[in-house]
């Protein structure tokens, strides 16, 4: 009596004699499947090349959505280059803090951005951004080992920023010395009248390189 082969053991059979359709090719226009595409029986070839038609297509979109990652990483990296271009075009050490916010806002489209620095060295201490920050905005600048991005939660950071009734949405950046991971010297905040423009689901590596390279900068006024 012939034993009854189930598919898995076709299946296993067909992988392990690949030639098989090449020396039986009359089956090839003989088997028929049903296409999920149109719902009628097709021949094993027809069903294939909807297989590879259907693997093309997931490539292009992988091929594309590669390519709109690409494309944003250039203008991210365009948008970072023209920044630290200002900063570097910056002569009077004063006037980092103001190259530092406003480049933010201009090269990354950011509507509000501002600092502020503790322990300035004296001859800064009457500066814009070295007044108005509170023993508390200290505090929270040594807590925070990672920049924080998303709503506005009353930050007293948000409150130094123009307009901040309306800012919703937030990125606060701590300010430490090149190597250093233990005090901050100051505060780095980006607002928006957008509650989505900041949200805690962006990805923040390069939020941390924005921070590391205005410490740089701004970690010369220090005292």
């Amino acid at each position: 009596m012939t034993a009854i082969l189930d598919s898995a053991a076709v299946a296993q059979y067909l992988a392990d004699h690949p030639h098989f359709f090449e020396e039986h090719a009359n089956l090839l226009g003989d088997v028929r499947l049903s296409s999920p595409l149109t719902g009628r029986a097709v021949s094993l070839q027809e069903r294939q090349m909807e297989v590879m038609r259907d693997k093309y297509k997931a490539l292009e979109l992988r091929l594309s959505d590669l390519t709109r990652h690409a494309q944003e990483n250039a203008s991210i990296a365009n948008r970072f280059h023209s920044w630290n271009q200002a900063l570097l075009q910056t002569r009077d050490v004063a006037d980092l803090p103001r190259a530092v916010a406003d480049g933010l806002k201009t090269s990354f489209h950011v509507p509000q951005a501002t600092l502020r620095l503790f322990n300035v060295a004296p001859q800064y201490a009457g500066e814009w951004f070295a007044t108005g920050a509170t023993e508390d905005s200290q505090l929270f600048a040594n807590s925070l080992m990672a920049p924080y991005c998303g709503g506005n939660n009353d930050f007293e950071a948000a409150r130094w920023l123009d307009d901040a009734a309306n800012i919703k949405s937030v990125v606060i950046l701590p300010l430490r010395k090149p190597g250093v991971k233990g005090a901050a010297f100051g505060l780095l905040v980006m607002g928006s009248p957008d509650p989505e423009r900041f949200t805690s689901l962006m990805a923040t590596d390069f939020l941390v390189h924005i921070g590391e390279t205005a410490s740089v900068a701004l970690a010369q006024l220090q005292g």
